[in-house]
């Protein structure tokens, strides 16, 4: 028996060139770059008071940069005439000290403890007892009237504090009624943020002498109130 031929087998070769991928440059479609972005529309500036969006042709702008409705800052200023947002004050400040007070002031050669080469200032305030109107807590009820002495170094720097609590007493904020810290009471004359000497000696804890930064620190109070 003859034995049977094989042939070998021819296999073709394998082609291992790239693999097209298109023409070059071409993607599909998700691929494709982010498409240009809108542009946003300005949201409406909304006013600190009302919280309502400004009208353009009813805003107000300040020179701190901030903005209300013309009206809303009109009733706000009638109120206090600062900005509503940052505090800064426009126009002149007015209290609610009642009417009917004196500040009288005197001298004597007496020194201030830290101010021993000059004499002293002394202060005489007096607010008379009344009705409370309707700027204060409690319309149409008494309030007790109040007598107080402060005392300042009779120097170029007190004396120029001085002016600046006269005018702060004639723009009626140095008292106002309210509830006394001291007593816990209601319905009295009390202080009004600006801080006095009501005594000669103990410190600032007793509201007196040594205190090297006083004038300064009250200077900075009638400052907020709009008095330099």
């Amino acid at each position: 028996m003859s034995p049977v031929s094989k042939s070998p087998v021819s296999k073709s070769p394998v082609s291992k060139g790239p693999v097209s991928k298109g023409p070059a440059g071409t993607q599909s479609s998700r691929a494709s770059g982010p498409s240009p972005a809108r542009s946003k529309e300005p949201e409406d500036e909304p006013c600190p008071i009302c919280m309502e969006p400004i009208v353009a042709t009813e805003k107000k702008t300040l020179n701190c940069k901030h903005s209300f409705c013309r009206d809303c800052l009109k009733t706000a200023f009638n109120y206090k005439p600062v900005c509503p947002t940052c505090g800064q004050l426009y126009g002149v400040l007015k209290g609610t000290q009642p009417d009917g007070g004196k500040m009288e002031v005197t001298r004597n050669a007496s020194s201030l403890p830290g101010y021993e080469k000059y004499g002293t200032i002394i202060i005489s305030y007096y607010i008379p007892s009344g009705t409370q109107t309707e700027e204060h807590p409690n319309p149409g009820h008494p309030y007790e009237g109040a007598s107080r002495t402060a005392y300042l170094p009779d120097s170029s720097e007190g004396n120029k504090v001085l002016k600046l609590l006269r005018r702060a007493f004639d723009q009626r904020l140095s008292f106002t009624v309210g509830r006394s810290t001291t007593s816990g009471r209601s319905n009295m004359v009390t202080w009004n943020d600006i801080h006095h000497k009501t005594s000669v000696y103990g410190g600032p804890t007793h509201y007196g002498y040594p205190d090297p930064d006083y004038l300064s620190r009250v200077r900075d109070e009638l400052k907020v109130k709009g008095i330099e």
